[in-house]
């Protein structure tokens, strides 16, 4: 039955992330992080949560893909374009340096753009 899915879920092993903005297509971990597996409540700003299955060890503040995020395509946080994904990202796994490449504070992306 669904509620012995959902309460077996919603365990006390779930670990939770935020979703920041209804565009965010990452949220952030905020519990102790997650092993290959491990059950992720996203809340979003609204109050709604979904559910995720971490594909690998994803530490605490740390980015989860929360939809598949294509080679080249704009990570977003916080509704804003935080970088490109230099590998497709799959719903699930981790989100940070290894597959991003950041945006901010990069006086090159400015020059190669206008390329």
């Amino acid at each position: 039955p669904r509620e012995l899915e959902e309460a077996y879920m919603l365990s006390s092993d779930t670990i939770k992330a935020v979703k920041n903005h209804g565009l965010d297509n990452v949220a952030t971990i905020f519990s102790s992080g997650t092993v290959q597996g491990s059950q992720v409540e996203v809340s979003d700003p609204r109050g709604q949560k979904e559910i995720f299955q971490a594909l690998h060890v994803i530490p605490f503040g740390h980015k989860i893909a929360i939809s598949n995020i294509l080679k080249n395509e704009q990570v977003t946080k916080y509704g804003e374009e935080i970088g490109v994904a230099t590998t497709d990202i799959k719903v699930g796994e981790h989100v940070h340096i290894h597959n991003v490449d950041s945006i901010r504070g990069r006086g090159d992306w400015e020059r190669m753009s206008d390329q």
